[in-house]
């Protein structure tokens, strides 16, 4: 099977988040399953500026009104195709905000043309190479499909949407229908119409062949009006090709065995070797070498992650003896208020905003206590990374948290199954009661040994789901009609 995944965002050339993690490590599972994957990514200066010989193989002298071209290119394992417009891509911000820290006001302009193109390929713009099926991702690249739809030519290649946060759906004005190169047909409430407005992601929902999410408690998640966001009746729409498969980790990435970016290399039977990696990441972030766990949370700071309420139980982990390390950035009143809360714990508290993959791996390999208080989470990636490195999980009940985690309570812990701390309702005061669970777990050595053995010999490797996708695929690929 010819697989082409559309994707804003791969690892290891450019990643705001999990999604980058997924659409990196994916592919390399799939071949080994008789899937041969192609990914189209935007052209950012991060991506090109890594690329080695990239071959152009298609120039367009007017592609939504700017010349670009496609070139194709291998890295670390990967076949990809990029898109190189530089009046679209070519900045100095992020993948979709500025350096101003907000969204680049043509955003629907650079995410229109990247499905624009995908649909090209789908439809056989390249001589020498033609997908069975397209794998969409989000609403960067949920256009897709609709453009199938509309295209003769691409029309009976069958698509996936894997929707990885439905929070972000892409809305823009309706007036911009023309200018995206879609007719009118596709402004309707079957297919783009939101409120009088576009929505990318609610036209990938509606035109996909099947749509797909992160995690099957997410996928029941978002089917209710609380967490269905507004898309809660068209995803209904799809029920019978609506599923949830949970993600999983690239396990030779993430490894403490062989990880070149943590300084001690260690495995489940070595695991007092982690001692070592905590020394280092406490002179990282200035701390003070006593007695006493840390507690650490890597994520985007914002309120869906509830970074909120890591500032407000910031007092209580200290006052407990304790230290809290944070790494991430997102929303400026978090931002600033875990940084007012180092400034009164100096020694005890170190924030550090941004976001580098080798403090991220020197965090796992070093902290006691992973820290995911999501008020929603379609997956999460960093739990599992937690579990590989002997890092406890201290999650919120919701999403692909409450399927990744067992929680240590008695019965749990009696039959050496449980490999975390689950809260709910997801609130600041359950979150302090469940720092609390954590402490007295930690002041049992055998106890956190063996919290921290069971999760390290937990399997997330991408293995049994991407069984599930090369099943989809399969499936979709021998129910599609007839190319010409």
């Amino acid at each position: 099977m010819k697989i082409l995944s559309v994707a804003s965002e791969i690892f290891p050339l450019i990643k705001t988040g999990g999604l980058a993690d997924v659409t990196g490590a994916l592919p390399k599972v799939l071949e080994h399953l008789g899937c041969q994957t192609r990914t189209l990514v935007p052209g950012y200066p991060a991506v090109l500026s890594r690329i080695e010989e990239p071959r152009p193989v298609h120039f367009f002298s007017d592609l939504f009104g700017t010349p670009a071209t496609l070139l194709e290119a291998r890295h670390e394992g990967l076949d990809l195709l990029i898109l190189d417009v530089p009046s679209l891509y070519d900045r100095q911000g992020g993948p979709y905000v500025g350096l101003d820290g907000q969204d680049y006001p043509d955003n629907w302009r650079r995410f229109s043309v990247l499905p624009y193109v995908a649909s090209a390929v789908a439809g056989g713009l390249l001589p020498d190479w033609r997908p069975d099926l397209v794998h969409t991702h989000d609403w960067q690249t949920a256009l897709t499909s609709v453009y199938m739809k509309f295209s003769d030519n691409a029309a009976a290649i069958p698509s996936v949407l894997t929707i990885h946060n439905l929070a972000f759906q892409g809305q823009f004005s309706a007036k911009l229908i023309r200018e995206i190169g879609l007719p009118p047909e596709a402004m309707t409430v079957d297919c783009l119409e939101y409120y009088g407005d576009l929505c990318f992601l609610k036209g990938g929902i509606q035109t996909a062949s099947a749509v797909t999410t992160v995690s099957p408690t997410y996928a029941r998640e978002v089917l209710s009006t609380d967490l269905g966001m507004g898309l809660d009746g068209a995803l209904l729409s799809r029920l019978r090709d609506f599923s949830g498969i949970v993600n999983g980790i690239d396990m030779e990435i993430w490894d403490p065995a062989t990880d070149p970016y943590i300084p001690v290399n260690y495995d489940y039977k070595q695991i007092r070797l982690r001692q070592r990696n905590r020394a280092k990441l406490i002179d990282a972030f200035r701390l003070d070498n006593t007695p006493g766990p840390i507690f650490a949370a890597v994520t985007r700071l914002t309120w869906q992650k509830g970074a909120d309420m890591l500032a407000e139980v910031a007092d209580e982990i200290c006052n407990l003896g304790g230290k809290l390390i944070i790494l991430g950035q997102g929303s400026k009143d978090v931002e600033r208020s875990l940084i007012l809360a180092a400034g009164w714990r100096p020694g005890q508290i170190g924030v550090r905003i941004g976001y580098d993959e080798a403090t991220a791996h020197l965090i796992h390999a070093g902290c006691d206590v992973m820290v995911q208080p999501s008020r929603f989470e379609p997956c999460g990636l960093t739990q599992l990374y937690a579990l590989r490195y002997g890092a406890v999980p201290l999650v919120s009940r919701t999403g692909g948290l409450s399927e990744t985690i067992i929680d240590a309570n008695d019965a749990a812990m009696s039959a050496r199954v449980a490999t975390g701390f689950q809260f709910h309702p997801v609130t600041a005061d359950n979150l302090r009661l469940a720092v609390h669970r954590a402490f007295h777990a930690y002041r049992d050595p055998k106890k956190w040994a063996r919290l921290q053995n069971q999760g390290m010999k937990a399997n997330f490797s991408w293995e049994r789901s991407a069984e599930q996708y090369a099943s989809l695929y399969a499936r979709l690929i021998a129910e599609q009609k007839p190319v010409a």
